[in-house]
């Protein structure tokens, strides 16, 4: 590659050193906007819009130091959601140190984009002991010309001995908001879902739109492939995109459980909300040599549903 062209890909994928020295890649393009990522966790910590703001949420009390994973932007919960499971809540993605994949197997639809990089994850000798199978989990982080975020994982099954296996996913996406109580969600109305807070009952959500003024943690079942989450005060609709994940987990901790955290701020809380993209009611099975697929995009468009500049059911009616 001749310098020049090495400068010019320096305009769109940056590695550099991160918070306590951990390795990260920035992504960059030519209208301003920027995402972060690092290679501890795989995990998108910073996405910024064209005119520099931060559109993901990181708490300031955020551990950037193995073994404990960070505390906002995107962590990757694999292969296990939650505690349903023997394993470490969320799995051990999001706590392992991936790697540049330097020659992933080709994208079907490689549209031009720049700005990516890509990562993968394979289990250690350690890891085989708590979960006993092969993997290759490939990740590829895009940000768009237009500032859009995705994120595509590619799983497979590696196993040499014949064997299938079972895993839970989620894109753990933390969003920032201006204020929590002032923020909406479109496109989970009338759908069943499990509720974490009542021992995974199933209910079916009511009303007209998604609102808060206490804790949530909702898993959403068979929700359709949009999702706006809209932020009133900072005129702002975030739309969710997603694909091969049927389920959308909503959670905040409000102020009780923010203060029981200890790596949140007391008061965080207000000002994130997390929508994940995930597959954790009907867990995936890879038979060996089997790959299985999970996109989910990001984007951030202005909005004044008050003043119906911008109809939010618009946006989710709208193809792509």
């Amino acid at each position: 590659m001749s310098s020049g062209a090495r400068e010019r890909e320096k305009v769109f994928v940056e590695h550099c050193k991160g918070a306590n020295g951990l390795d990260k890649v920035v992504l960059r393009e030519v209208r301003g906007s920027s995402a972060e990522v690092y290679l501890y966790g795989g995990q998108v910590t910073s996405w910024k819009n064209e005119y520099g703001e931060e559109l993901l949420f990181v708490s300031s009390k955020a551990t950037f130091k193995s073994p404990k994973a960070i505390r906002g932007g995107i962590p990757i919960c694999f292969p296990q959601f939650g505690s349903h499971g023997s394993l470490e809540q969320h799995g051990f993605a999001r706590n392992r140190f991936w790697s540049i994949d330097h020659d992933p197997p080709p994208f079907p639809t490689n549209s031009g984009n720049k700005a990516f990089i890509d990562l993968i994850l394979k289990p250690s000798e350690e890891d085989s002991k708590i979960w006993s199978h092969r993997y290759e989990f490939r990740l590829r982080v895009t940000l768009g010309p237009g500032g859009d975020l995705m994120l595509t994982s590619r799983i497979r099954n590696t196993n040499t001995d014949g064997k299938s296996f079972t895993f839970t996913f989620a894109y753990h996406t933390y969003l920032f908001v201006t204020d929590i109580s002032e923020v909406r969600v479109e496109g989970l109305e009338t759908l069943d879902y499990l509720d974490n807070l009542k021992g995974r009952e199933r209910f079916t959500e009511q009303g007209d739109a998604i609102t808060f003024e206490s804790e949530v943690d909702k898993i959403y079942l068979s929700t359709p492939t949009k999702i706006a989450i809209l932020d009133h005060e900072r005129k702002r609709t975030f739309v969710l995109r997603k694909d091969g994940l049927p389920d959308a987990v909503v959670w905040n901790p409000w102020d009780k459980k923010a203060k029981a955290i200890s790596d949140f701020g007391d008061d965080e809380y207000k000002h994130m909300l997390c929508v994940e993209a995930a597959c954790v009611e009907k867990p995936i099975t890879l038979k060996p040599g089997e790959e299985w697929r999970g996109r989910q995009e990001l984007s951030a468009v202005p909005s004044s549903y008050c003043s119906g500049q911008l109809d939010p059911r618009k946006v989710l009616l709208q193809g792509g």
